[in-house]
């Protein structure tokens, strides 16, 4: 069965699918009921040679999937701030009718107008998401990139081999990559997350091995992915250990100012490698998928089945996969 294109990733009591120019939200709300929200963007990809360009469109991917992932996932989070505020909102609109049942007329009549404030939420919005992805890759740049560099050069006076140094460097950048995975899996509520993550995989290989979207074949697929986000942090790890080994300097400010401008490199090339993993079955990729499938064992867990029912509904808005499965079968058939 050929592979499809749609990736996504789990948000808060939901899931994103994104397929093309198009993704949708699904999350199950406070309620129960679960909610879709589409929406269409214009990929890098589509905006110019250059960015199709192999290396450089892992770079501007990579930022976009990140912008992306931080606008969904705050939207899913508005669903429960708002259940927050819900209950005192009633209270307070209750004793207001109660006190003066005049008022509550002008109230609708004011909130069919046009909400002036609009556009300063929308700005405000995109400037916290802004933010909030700049201060995510800065957090991570400096916990798996700068700190273990800066740790190995404490043992420069101990390892005089330049690529001994290199490959202690990276041993201490997966470790601290492996206890940030294993802490974070033991918080409650990533471990729901976890679960929608683990819905989201199960989804896509239900489809990839040319089976009906239903609760059944879903919940029966396997939860491990080669083009997981989580593969693609692992191979990153694995990349910057090899290119760090090729670089020498004796300047420790040289050495970390590299280890920032090289990470758009190691990026694009961990990139390529999730790309031609994703496309292959052959046995070197599978061999080299092996590690980061193993890390996803404590990012994915298998979901409930109302949550396999979210991430269906996710793919649906962006993919007719009952159409897509019949074509897939027509090609295999002629």
């Amino acid at each position: 069965m050929g592979r499809v294109s749609i990736g996504g990733q789990a948000v808060i009591e939901g899931i994103m699918m994104k397929n093309d120019d198009k993704y949708a939200i699904a999350v199950r709300k406070p309620d129960k009921e679960i909610e879709v929200k589409l929406e269409s963007y214009t990929p890098w990809a589509k905006k110019g040679a250059i960015f199709r360009m192999p290396i450089v469109r892992g770079v501007f991917n990579f930022v976009e999937s990140l912008v992306i992932g931080m606008k969904t996932l705050m939207y899913s989070a508005e669903f429960y701030d708002e259940e927050e505020e819900v209950k005192p909102k009633k209270e307070k609109k209750s004793k207001k009718n109660r006190k003066a049942g005049d008022i509550t007329e002008t109230v609708n009549d004011r909130a069919s107008e046009p909400d002036k404030n609009d556009n300063k939420k929308e700005s405000s919005d995109d400037a916290l998401m802004i933010g909030t992805v700049a201060f995510s890759l800065v957090l991570a740049i400096g916990l798996f990139m700068l700190l273990p560099a800066f740790i190995a050069s404490l043992l420069d006076g101990v390892i005089k081999n330049h690529f001994l140094l290199g490959l202690v460097e990276g041993v201490i950048r997966l470790t601290i990559f492996l206890i940030y995975v294993v802490l974070i899996s033991l918080m409650e509520d990533i471990k729901r997350t976890f679960m929608y993550h683990g819905a989201e995989h199960k989804c896509i290989n239900c489809l990839e091995s040319g089976k009906d979207l239903t609760v059944e074949n879903v919940m029966a697929s396997t939860r491990f992915h080669k083009r997981c986000g989580t593969s693609f942090l692992f191979i990153v790890m694995f990349v910057s250990i090899l290119v760090f080994m090729c670089i020498r300097t004796e300047t420790v400010f040289l050495r970390l100012g590299l280890r920032v401008l090289l990470v758009p490199v190691i990026a694009g090339i961990s990139y390529e490698f999730i790309r031609f993993a994703g496309r292959h079955d052959n046995w070197i990729a599978n061999v080299l998928s092996k590690p980061g499938l193993w890390v996803q064992k404590l990012t994915t867990k298998e979901p409930t089945p109302d949550m396999v029912e979210v991430a269906i509904l996710a793919v649906e808005g962006v993919l007719d996969w009952r159409t897509y499965l019949e074509e897939q079968k027509s090609v295999q058939n002629s």
